[in-house]
């Protein structure tokens, strides 16, 4: 009889309660740990809505990461019941000759991406509540969707829980220590465990629990904002999610009660958090200056004064890639980090892309150019 391996998971959150998913769906025995409970508020997935979309700005190596993520969402909510990701299409706006629109418009059209462009009269005709500036583009990327980001980790946590897996809620892990006798211990106040091998998805805890990665994540305080618009037909003909690139670097989707239009900022925008259980949530007037910017210009029927405000908190890489692999020297290590604001539309890629590292050592998924220590490492 073949012995499940037993995996923890450290951070039951975006990426930690797919892993838990797709390990307990493979026959392991998986433990999880959370220093709060899955869904929380206090990490990176907060916020009722995140952007699944296929049009990529960069390394054109995601688009197969975010065909098998497209795959993984249609089946959690299969096997959960929940509605979790709702199709409505995603708008991608930027600099027609930007280095980041030339990337999209040749991978969308290389790897067969149901897409289409759109120049600023298409825009206006079809959505007018957008303003496009001479000289940009717009891609209407059909795969968009709006993901419910809180349900989402419920749901797959609670999945995993229904296959087998146990989750130690508001349990903090202080170590993830290689053990002598092969195999990884996690130390909590409560003792120690042992098991054969440890994914660790920490979110912005990550430095804290992994002070030695060979690529340092740099934490940020992140604001989204919700404005209701002054016209009665915003949502008229569709409202789909948006992002803004360069120069305003903004996105933005509609509120599931169809009410408001939540809007959230780059990472040049958000400050540094120097420690992740001292995040700063008040969120001063001052702040909120480029909203009324952004909208004053682009989005002019949203009004500016917002009605709802959120905090919390993401972990940024310097190349904007995450860092997915076992932690070098570390075989029964794997850690997936510093997401850098893009990262949950592929949570159930991870999700799978874990399993395979902690039970067969390897990947067939392409994530060498995500390796914590550089290409090949993974």
């Amino acid at each position: 009889m073949r012995i499940p391996k037993r995996v923890a998971v450290i951070g039951a959150g975006s990426m930690g309660s797919q892993a838990m998913w797709r390990l307990a769906a493979r026959g392991a025995e998986v433990i999880g740990y959370d220093r709060y409970a899955p869904g929380h508020d206090r990490g990176a997935a907060g916020g009722e809505s995140r952007i699944f979309r296929a049009a990529h700005l960069g390394e054109p190596g995601y688009i197969p990461l975010l065909r098998l993520a497209d795959r993984m969402w249609d089946r959690l909510q299969r096997e959960t019941g929940h509605a979790l990701r709702r199709r409505s299409g995603c708008l991608v706006m930027g600099e027609t000759d930007s280095p980041a629109m030339r990337t999209l418009l040749s991978s969308s059209a290389g790897n067969g991406l149901d897409h289409e462009v759109l120049d600023r009269e298409d825009l206006a005709r079809r959505y007018p509540q957008h303003r496009l500036p001479e000289g940009h583009t717009a891609v209407f990327d059909r795969m968009g969707a709006v993901i419910r980001p809180e349900a989402s980790i419920q749901a797959a946590a609670g999945r995993a829980e229904q296959l087998g897996a146990r989750v130690h809620r508001y349990t903090t892990v202080r170590e993830v220590a290689p053990a002598a006798r092969g195999g990884v211990d996690i130390v909590t106040d409560q003792g120690t465990d042992h098991v054969d091998a440890a994914v660790v998805t920490a979110g912005p805890w990550i430095n804290t629990l992994l002070p030695d990665l060979p690529r340092s994540v740099d934490i940020r305080r992140l604001i989204s904002s919700w404005h209701i618009p002054t016209r009665h037909d915003w949502f008229a003909g569709g409202a789909p999610a948006f992002v803004r690139a360069t120069p305003h670097d903004c996105y933005g989707l509609p509120s599931p009660d169809g009410l408001s239009v939540k809007i959230g900022l780059s990472l040049a925008r958000y400050l540094p958090v120097p420690d992740p259980e001292r995040l700063d949530r008040t969120v001063r007037p001052e702040e909120l200056g480029i909203f009324r910017e952004l909208i004053a210009e682009l989005m002019p029927d949203l009004n500016p004064d917002p009605i709802r405000l959120s905090v919390y908190m993401e972990g940024y890489t310097d190349s904007g890639n995450p860092l997915v692999g076992h932690l070098p020297g570390e075989d029964d290590i794997i850690v997936m980090a510093g997401f850098s604001g893009s990262g949950f539309k592929l949570s159930p890629a991870m999700g799978e892309i874990a399993a395979d590292l902690a039970l067969d050592g390897t990947t067939d998924h392409p994530i060498d150019f995500l390796a914590p220590a550089g290409v090949g490492t993974a």
